[in-house]
């Protein structure tokens, strides 16, 4: 994807723009340039590469790709740009001690993010002894299974030995189908309940509902009972793989004495309750004359109960009253600020937020983890890089404003080796003044030093009012892209 910046630099003649040319494979290294292929010797231990006409080029900026990759941004003496793509996936700087013979891709299917600094020391130990203890758990609900079959009639000690046992596959794959979606949520997409767990919550109740379509459909078509069934079975794994880990979150919201185990074990005795409850009025309810014989009052019943439910759910998400900053609540927060200084509570803000909105969709877009070559949009101009990592020095990412003509308000932002949740705060502060300022000038770089005076000057005091209102500012779940990130800068 191409983006364009259009800035406004003062004293440009001696620039010349020059087209980018095909990458060239050179010695195992990614060169691409805009100017004539030399003799390069370059070395990834120096800041410095020299060439064959005895010229001096200097790094300017590090790029570190999640895949290890390292893209360096290389001006020569004339300010012309270069970049050079290098494979650095296997060196010790990058990629993680522990366990070396597994792929980084599997690494990061089955492991946190950030790990092994992200958990605690016995959490690797933990999880290799779990393995084979939830292996031998489910072999054991393989054969139990087996045995309610010959319970039910299928009888081994007869002839239908082999159709128990094709039952009892079929029904256990019926499971197994089910539990691949929740392997697929967990490792895919684990990252994501910290900062949102209302809304993941939410669409674990969605997800469940058409699950159970499935199921109800199973009378229709009979014939079809196990793809069907495998389906819902998917689907509601789906959700409660979105579900467990979602109301884990929130339940450690609620356990602010560090009670997480007995706020835990409340729940299940709230849950058995409503399960029993529930469970007798369903009973009840299928006692009633006509709901079994007529399919239609059957299905008109659950639908009625399961808009309830979802309606329900959504009503008690939204009493939920969180003290963290995540992306959503940021985005009131300093919407607010921006606009009139002042900042919202917990409970004010909470109420406000919207469970069920993606943050694609909200406004001003803001693109996180984008590279230099990105923000640019093909441009090669040293000058403007140079000034853009002047201008940035004292922050811990970059941010411009995308003026590609027809397009909606937009900032991209790279984040540089060490940025925190504050950092990416500073940026959405600073996106939201770039917005609500962005008629006011037409100059694109003195916007943004403009914008960067305005953060010095009253960012301190955002901090201060949310603090003052109950905001906990040691928790900002602001989640740091790491596929890109800027690892080593240097300026003359």
């Amino acid at each position: 994807m191409s983006f364009a910046l259009h800035l406004s630099f003062p004293n440009l003649n001696s620039y010349r723009t020059h087209k980018l040319i095909t990458p060239t494979r050179l010695h195992g290294v990614q060169f691409i340039c805009n100017f004539s292929l030399k003799q390069t010797n370059f070395s990834s231990e120096d800041d410095t590469e020299r060439i064959s006409d005895g010229s001096q080029h200097r790094v300017v900026l590090v790029e570190k790709y999640g895949d290890g990759t390292l893209k360096r941004y290389i001006l020569d003496e004339e300010l012309q740009l270069t970049t050079f793509l290098e494979d650095d996936s296997k060196s010790n700087g990058f990629s993680s001690k522990e366990l070396p013979w597994l792929p980084d891709i599997v690494k990061d299917f089955v492991l946190p993010a950030g790990f092994p600094g992200s958990v605690s020391n016995d959490y690797l130990e933990y999880m290799l002894l779990q393995f084979p203890t939830n292996v031998t758990a489910w072999i054991c609900q393989t054969l139990v299974t087996s045995s309610l079959l010959k319970a039910v009639g299928l009888d081994y000690s007869s002839g239908t030995t082999a159709a128990a046992s094709a039952a009892a596959i079929r029904w256990v794959s019926k499971d197994g189908i089910g539990a691949v979606g929740r392997f697929f949520i967990g490792g895919r997409f684990g990252n994501l309940f910290d900062d949102d767990p209302k809304q993941w919550r939410m669409y674990a109740d969605f997800i469940g509902s058409a699950g159970s379509i499935f199921d109800l459909c199973t009378p229709l078509y009979p014939a079809y009972f196990l793809p069907l069934a495998s389906l819902g079975n998917l689907a509601k794994a789906v959700a409660r793989g979105l579900k467990d880990p979602s109301f884990r979150v929130i339940q450690n919201h609620f356990a602010i004495s560090g009670n997480l185990g007995d706020v835990a074990a409340k729940e299940e005795v709230w849950e058995v309750s409503a399960q029993l409850l529930g469970l007798g009025l369903g009973i009840f309810i299928l006692s009633t004359p006509g709901v079994v014989t007529s399919y239609l009052v059957l299905a008109s019943t659950w639908m009625a109960m399961r808009l309830l439910h979802l309606w329900l759910r959504y009503q008690s998400l939204s009493v939920l009253q969180f003290d963290t900053v995540n992306l959503k609540r940021a985005r009131i927060l300093v919407n607010l600020h921006v606009s009139n200084s002042t900042v919202l509570g917990c409970e004010e803000c909470n109420k406000m937020e919207n469970i069920l909105s993606w943050e694609e969709f909200s406004v001003p877009r803001i693109v996180f983890g984008v590279s230099l070559s990105d923000m640019l949009g093909g441009e090669r101009s040293g000058l403007k890089v140079k000034m853009l990592l002047e201008l940035y020095a004292k922050e811990k990412y970059i941010l411009v404003v995308n003026q590609q003509p027809f397009k909606d308000f937009e900032t991209l932002v790279s984040f540089k080796d060490g940025a925190t949740s504050l950092s990416v705060l500073r940026s959405v502060w600073q996106t939201y003044w770039l917005y609500k300022n962005r008629s006011k000038q037409d100059d694109g770089f003195d916007q943004l030093k403009e914008s960067l005076k305005k953060i010095d000057d009253r960012f301190e005091d955002f901090l201060q009012q949310m603090r003052d209102v109950g905001w906990d500012i040691d928790e900002i779940n602001l989640k740091i892209r790491n596929d890109i990130s800027i690892e080593e800068i240097f300026v003359d």
